[in-house]
């Protein structure tokens, strides 16, 4: 049996989480988590920025700029060699991802509960 095909009057929710300085300069949203748990899965941010097809000048660029708002490193680079050069994430990028995904996961309860509440309001 099939599921019940939607029609162009249902509602979906659709959000996006991020931190912004005072500024509303974007520190860290979707694009920049990804970016950097590809780094520390990839070990390069070269290599990170080519997996996701952003150019390695905007992956710097992003980094340099969440770096800057934030006050710390979110990177440690290390030139390159025989294997060429390699970037891990500080333990603080570690901890801001690790906020991150925490704060991400009860803002998606909240607002599932939210949404919830929202639906049965317009019945």
């Amino acid at each position: 049996m099939k599921p019940p095909r939607s029609s162009k009057n249902d509602v979906f929710l659709r959000y996006k989480l991020w931190l912004s300085a005072v500024s509303g300069e974007g520190i860290i949203g979707e694009s920049s988590y990804k970016l950097l748990r590809t780094v520390e899965e990839l070990g390069s941010l070269k290599a990170a920025a080519e997996f996701l097809g952003v150019s390695y000048r905007k992956a710097w660029g992003d980094i340099k700029n969440s770096e800057e708002l934030l006050g710390y490193d979110l990177t440690e680079k290390h030139r390159g060699g025989v294997g060429g050069g390699k970037s891990e994430l500080t333990s603080k990028a570690k901890n801001l991802l690790e906020a991150y995904d925490a704060l991400h996961k009860k803002m998606d309860t909240a607002i599932e509960d939210a949404y919830e509440d929202f639906k049965e309001q317009i019945k």
